[in-house]
């Protein structure tokens, strides 16, 4: 299986766990390099294509198309997971790559960013021909969602309520990304951060010559918990530093003062013993 690099943790883990070779594939400005893809013996692909985790780029048209051409060349399957899509705030939610070829691709879902991680729910949407088994792996992992908890969120997106909660969040975490934004910008400088179209995630940007490492331990003893990019990539290469910024959960005085202590982090780092590069942790 084809796994993004840099990617959603533990997903290589999972590949193993059921099996199979987690095969790195790199992530540029446009996604997931499909080219890249084709030289790989790998059959299976998971992306992130609405906003890609962690960079935060959306899968480019030109690329998924190559990907859907990928898939029907080597008679594969491509895993969309859709982790967020719901909260874009440029234009329209980015559309699924399953509309495109409903045959070829393996939609996910669930409710964890849009209601909470504990709603415990998610859904497949698979080809016809994957039904029975994903039913069985199912039943043999747990057996099922509960049923109450179902039965809850059928009523709330049936009566409305759903669709008026993705909106006023989709407000609220606007908000914050721009105080994010602005933040960043007054204090480490501007076009620092990038992924910043959707999501309630965005990457920093470090000066090529700041350890991650380092900015991520100074910033713990200031109270302010971030992720160095290095913990996503699935091979041990050295690449330009950048930090994964959460904002979701945090007010606007929160994200000032964290940012506020990230940038006195980023100068202790530049002023400590110089970058040996980072390893996932």
């Amino acid at each position: 299986m084809a796994l993004e690099d840099p990617g959603p943790r533990e997903h290589d883990r999972i590949a193993r766990r059921a099996g199979l070779a987690a095969v790195p594939v790199p992530v540029d400005a446009e996604g997931l390099d499909v080219n890249n893809l084709r030289r790989t013996r790998a059959q299976a692909v998971l992306v992130t294509p609405a906003h890609q985790c962690p960079t935060g780029v959306a899968l480019s048209p030109s690329r998924r198309r190559q990907l859907i051409d990928w898939a029907d060349d080597v008679d594969g399957v491509i895993l969309e997971d859709d982790y967020d899509a719901e909260f874009r705030y440029d234009r329209q939610p980015v559309g699924s790559l399953q509309g495109i070829d409903p045959e070829r691709v393996v939609a996910l879902g669930s409710v964890s960013n849009t209601l909470a991680p504990a709603v415990r729910i998610g859904w497949v949407l698979a080809p016809s021909r994957f039904v029975p088994g994903i039913i069985q792996e199912k039943h043999l992992a747990g057996g099922g969602a509960p049923g109450l908890d179902q039965e809850a969120l059928a009523l709330l997106i049936e009566s409305g309520h759903f669709d008026r909660h993705l909106r006023r969040m989709c407000e609220v975490y606007r908000k914050r990304r721009d105080v994010l934004a602005e933040e960043v910008g007054a204090t480490l400088g501007a076009d620092r951060l990038q992924g910043l179209a959707a999501g309630c995630h965005a990457l920093l940007r470090l000066p090529p010559d700041v350890s991650e490492d380092a900015v991520v331990t100074s910033a713990r003893s200031l109270s302010v918990g971030v992720s160095g990019l290095g913990r996503y990539r699935l091979t041990p290469t050295t690449g330009d530093p950048a930090l994964v910024l959460g904002f979701g959960n945090l007010t606007d005085h929160q994200l000032r003062r964290g940012v506020r202590r990230l940038a006195d982090a980023v100068r202790q780092a530049a002023e400590s013993p110089p970058n040996t590069g980072t390893r996932p942790a």
